[in-house]
Order: C-alpha cells, then structure tokens, then sequence
C-alpha cells in the first residue's frame, strides 16, 4: 500500500485534501447550494483550473453516495477522513491544508490525530468502497 511504500522509502506524506474540498466533512447534501464564486460550484469539471482541486476530483454526486456507505466517516464531522489520512502511523504529526474557515475548524481537525486507528476490517471496507465507486474517477490521475 501507498504508505508503506512511503515508509520503507522514509518519504513523508502531506493529506492536502483530507476533506475532499469539505465533502467528507458531513455537512454537505445533494441540495447544498454553493456560491457562484465558490470553487465548488464554478469548477465542478475543471473548467477553470484542475478538477482534482474541486472534491478531489470526484464527482460530487458521487462522493455524497459514497459517503452515505462509510460508517467511519459517522465519526464528527469530518474526523473518519483525517484518521484515515493519518493512518497507519497514529500519532504522527502531520501537515494540514490550510484553508480553514476558523480556529475551532482547525482544532478539530487536529483533535482526529488522537483518534484510535481505524480496524484492518474498517480499513479493509473503505477500500472496497474506494475501488468501487471512487477509483474509476481519481486513480487514473496518479
């Protein structure tokens, strides 16, 4: 897997988009309604700029299902997706993006480090996930 690879090379991983642009952050719904110098609405399919900077490249629609399936991501607002980032090494510190509306955002996110790692048979479903409805839009792009 990517991290092991990463760890056996001692090459360290930065999570730019953890949050895949805030549509793992839970809050978002397929009426959620952006404005129209929101990124997210006016470069939905790369019209301005790369496509992997808007949901990470998933189709919005898409990662919303995909989300619905992930019990991990249950966990508050967004705190699934950053323990996954930060699996398997689970203390490391970590860089962060740093586009964060306010402090108690940034806190948070940073709480998800303490969080215990997520079990082999979580990890195990997330992938399935990942190769089932995500892989066919991202992995390409790597």
């Amino acid at each position: 897997m990517f991290f092991d690879i990463a760890r056996r090379k001692k090459v360290a991983i930065i999570a730019r988009v953890p949050l895949a642009s805030g549509l793992l952050s839970g809050k978002f719904r397929a009426d959620t309604k952006f404005a129209d110098s929101d990124h997210r609405q006016f470069n939905r399919k790369g019209e301005a700029f790369d496509v992997g900077e808007n949901f990470s490249g998933v189709p919005y629609e898409v990662g919303l299902a995909a989300r619905r399936e992930n019990p991990p991501f249950s966990r508050r607002r967004g705190d699934g997706a950053i323990r996954v980032a930060l699996d398997p090494d689970v203390r490391r510190r970590h860089g962060r993006h740093s586009r964060r509306r306010n402090a108690a955002q940034a806190r948070s996110n940073a709480e998800a480090a303490a969080l215990p790692a997520l079990s082999p048979e979580t990890m195990a479903e997330l992938k399935a996930i990942y190769d089932r409805e995500i892989k066919p839009f991202v992995h390409q792009r790597w």
